[in-house]
């Protein structure tokens, strides 16, 4: 049997292997350059398999080209095997020089890793120095720069003479992977270098055709396109228009040149036009048709200088978003309103609720002239050492601490809340707030399916039952807050009766009836609250009211 001791064998393995890095240097492409290198392996080196690892923009390396096996080639060509797995490869592999060899009696580990292979099970060897099918040998490729920054990785498998590589056979192996690198990175080179021409060709083409290319643009964008003055008494005037804005305004070019964009714009948005088109920008305004309806636009201007430093203009691009706008006010819609019902949501109720409120207690309301007086430590007229504030309606009041700032609370409509457990004719903003009673038991019973029918009804019920600019909003879950203005304390409790009878009668859903009870808690909202207190008031009334009824009886109502 030939070995690798014998000269000749060495001799002819050279001259195999200085024939494949010849190719390596002749390949055309990177791709090109891969598969040789694969090839090289198996037609120079003396091993049945080889695959070249190539390292990703990533890091993860992907197996790039294979050789020796189209079967195992079509398995694994293309598959990706993690930079973490690979860098445990190579450091738990014997170092021969910068080969790495994992011997079938450690590799096992491996077997479960995300590295694509192609090793098989097969007998224990022979003699000492046998291959074994599980035996792995890689060759890491390394750039020729300073850095040595890992290019890929070479796996081989299945020498034709059967053993392990001797010293010769390894520093071999190592060489041409050495060579392989150097042919990978020059392939890289010329690949950039190929790019960066194709990329200068084509950037000198575009220069030469920029001209035509724009007017092709600008004549047939989709949408609108017009060149106006910029500057001078004439600023804004269009020059030139596209078929897109004729059609969009519904009038011709040559009507068009009789305008400039002030003509056009809705006089509310004058001013927004005259900023974006001061130096470009964007905005979004409306513009009139010929019948005179008015459009939704997005307007965008560029400011373009002629060649040579001549005349600037503005080239600007008009959008149709009529139909945008229509859908951000749905959407706005939709973040006020809860999804199921229809009803303002919890960040809407409290918007609406905190609308209602301000900081100040209402112990220094200005609503009369003894009430200010009597907040801040005197009549009016008393000599303070603070000078006297007159209110917009001609009141003038004298403190004792630091007054409010002039003007602070003028025009507000303050809340104040009923005293007292009797109705004293006084009228605030009462917050009922609302919790079902038996509603877990009918979602548990019957699915959520039917719970949501039964809340959809509750919340029409409810809707139904107050008056036109009363708020009904669902808090979320089974629970609902009614913000009611103007009612006294009999009124409200008049108000939760009423609700409460009308959630009562059963719900027909999918042919089955279920009822519902509710159990209502009634808070007041006075200015020096915020709306969070004024919702947690109600519902610990509410828990108040729930306790105090028979639970048998709750339902009911």
């Amino acid at each position: 049997m030939e070995t690798e001791s014998e000269p000749y064998v060495r001799l002819a393995t050279l001259r195999q292997l200085h024939q494949a890095v010849a190719e390596l240097n002749t390949a055309r492409s990177l791709a090109d350059t891969l598969q040789t290198v694969a090839d090289g392996i198996v037609t120079g080196l003396g091993y049945g398999l080889a695959c070249v690892n190539l390292v990703r923009p990533d890091g993860d390396l992907v197996i790039a080209a294979f050789a020796g096996d189209p079967a195992a080639e079509a398995l694994i060509t293309g598959r990706v095997g993690s930079r973490a797995s690979w860098d445990r490869r190579l450091t738990m592999g014997e170092a021969w020089g910068d080969l790495r060899f994992i011997s079938h009696t450690e590799g096992w580990v491996l077997d479960e890793d995300d590295v694509p292979q192609w090793h098989t099970d097969g007998p224990a060897p022979r003699f000492e120095d046998e291959w074994h099918p599980a035996d792995r040998l890689f060759a890491p490729m390394y750039s020729p720069t300073a850095g040595r920054e890992l290019l890929g990785v070479i796996s081989v498998d299945r020498p034709r003479n059967g053993r392990l590589p001797g010293a010769w056979a390894r520093e071999a192996l190592q060489m041409y992977a050495f060579q392989a690198a150097i042919a990978i990175s020059n392939a890289r080179l010329r690949a950039n270098m190929q790019r960066a021409l194709v990329r200068l060709e084509r950037e000198q083409q575009a220069l030469r055709a920029s001209e035509e290319s724009f007017r092709q643009a600008f004549e047939y964008a989709p949408s609108g396109m017009a060149i106006a003055e910029m500057g001078g008494d004439q600023h804004g005037r269009i020059l030139r228009s596209n078929d897109a804005l004729c059609r969009l305004l519904g009038r011709n070019a040559s009507a068009m040149r009789r305008y400039s964009f002030s003509d056009l714009v809705h006089p509310e948005d004058v001013g927004t036009l005259l900023r974006t088109s001061a130096e470009g920008g964007r905005a979004e305004l409306r513009l009139v048709r010929r019948d005179g309806t008015y459009l939704w636009v997005s307007l965008r201007n560029s400011v373009v200088a002629d060649a040579a430093d001549g005349p600037r203009f503005l080239l600007t691009h008009v959008e149709d978003i009529e139909e945008r706008k229509r859908r951000e006010l749905q959407l706005a819609h939709r973040a006020s309103h809860d999804s199921l019902t229809g009803l303002p949501n919890s960040a809407e109720l409290r918007s609406r609720l905190a609308a209602r409120l301000c900081n100040m207690p209402m112990s220094v309301q200005p609503t009369a002239v003894d009430a200010l007086d009597a907040a801040y430590g005197g009549p009016a007229g008393y000599d303070s050492g603070y000078d006297p504030v007159q209110d917009s309606g001609g009141h003038t009041f004298h403190f004792d601490a630091p007054p409010p700032p002039l003007g602070a609370y003028d025009h507000h409509v303050h809340v104040i809340a009923p005293e007292g457990p009797t109705d004293d004719g006084t009228k605030g903003l009462a917050v009922l707030f609302c919790d079902l009673d038996g509603f877990k038991s009918i979602n548990d019973r019957f699915g959520h399916h039917t719970g949501d029918a039964v809340l959809i009804e509750v919340a029409r019920r409810l809707t139904g039952g107050v008056r036109d600019g009363d708020t009904v909003a669902r808090l979320g879950g089974d629970e609902f807050v009614v913000l009611a203005d103007g009612l006294g304390r009999a009124d409200a409790a008049d108000l939760a009766v009423r609700l409460r009878s009308a959630i009562i009668p059963p719900i027909r859903v999918d042919g089955r009836a279920v009822r519902v009870g509710a159990s209502f808690g009634i808070g007041w909202a006075h200015c020096g609250m915020t709306a969070e207190e004024v919702l947690q008031s109600a519902d610990q009334r509410m828990y108040i009211e729930k306790r105090s009824r028979a639970k048998q009886h709750r339902r009911a109502g």
